[in-house]
């Protein structure tokens, strides 16, 4: 999908037209970008320069970047007897990046009419395969998790999963430490198809905005990434109320992709910004080490610990 973007931009031309090099403001001036998309332009070309669609040659005083075009690229140039791409509509890209009207809609918004929380509620087929995805997905995470950092729950009472769906992150860590009371808080549709759950997991129905009951520890899995700053700010505020003091162990546990933190090797990395793209489509982002201690610090937390994992 990225590099359908970049071919729908014309990115690659523009570079070409720009005498072969070109800076991400060059970029928005040459292919008609509106102005709000800067920065997921960045994300785009992010991930197209580690898997070497494009190249950057230098960076000024404030650290933008100049591409150029890399053998592959050129491929893609208008008019190249060598172009080999034929890519399908699948998403509006040209018109999400460029059109006024679309600045402050996901692309996922665009192309559909509604967003992708706003279909999954509304669609039965498709709630329930999100859900089931994203229980399995909980059952493999967790399952390296508390083998590899068990120790972060160790002298736990009590615990939210905040967004925790049908409980599978709740599940796995009341078998492994039955001494913790856990509650799931989630959207009232959402609590009322989870099964039946153990004596020690509760569920609420609620709104992540507006409330988090108390507790020891806030858990967030894979929650933040599907907001912007902001609403990660509020969510934050919203833990940090909830939680116990810190003398008493108060803490929240946050389960995310930190860009640039893990594996070095490029397969892990490239993942990492290949996941920034697809939650691009729903408004989402995956943030690096410093875009995440700015959120902390706006929500009212001095500090933090980020412990790799997953190597993502």
């Amino acid at each position: 999908m990225a590099l359908r973007a970049a071919t729908d931009l014309r990115i690659p031309d523009a570079i070409h037209r720009n005498g072969g090099a070109a800076t991400l403001s060059d970029l928005v001036a040459n292919v008609g970008m509106h102005p709000t998309k800067l920065s997921h332009l960045r994300r785009l070309m992010r991930v197209l320069t580690l898997s070497g669609i494009f190249a950057v040659r230098d960076r000024d005083d404030d650290g933008e970047a100049t591409y150029t075009l890399t053998r592959v690229s050129r491929l893609l140039l208008n008019g190249s007897g060598e172009r080999t791409h034929g890519l399908y509509q699948m998403f509006s890209i040209h018109e999400w990046f460029t059109v006024g009207e679309t600045a402050a809609m996901s692309l996922f918004e665009v192309a559909h009419g509604c967003t992708w929380w706003e279909m999954i509620a509304k669609d039965a087929k498709d709630g329930s395969l999100f859900n089931a995805g994203m229980v399995e997905d909980s059952r493999v995470a967790m399952d390296i998790i508390l083998r590899e950092s068990s120790g972060v729950f160790q002298g736990i009472s009590s615990l939210v999963d905040v967004g925790g769906g049908h409980g599978a992150v709740a599940a796995a860590i009341a078998r492994e430490f039955p001494g913790i009371k856990c509650t799931v808080l989630d959207l009232p549709h959402i609590v009322a198809g989870a099964p039946a759950a153990d004596s020690n997991i509760q569920f609420v129905a609620g709104d992540l905005f507006e409330f988090i009951p108390a507790a020891d520890v806030v858990l967030l899995k894979s929650i933040l990434h599907c907001w912007q700053d902001d609403d990660c700010v509020k969510i934050m505020q919203r833990c940090k109320e909830a939680i116990s003091a810190r003398d008493s162990g108060g803490k929240v546990i946050i389960i995310e992709v930190v860009v640039g933190i893990g594996s070095k090797e490029t397969v892990p990395k490239e993942m990492q910004l290949l996941f920034d793209v697809f939650m691009m489509c729903t408004d989402g982002i995956e943030r690096d080490e410093h875009e995440w201690k700015r959120i902390f610090l706006k929500a009212g937390f001095s500090d933090y610990k980020i412990t790799p994992v997953l190597d993502l």
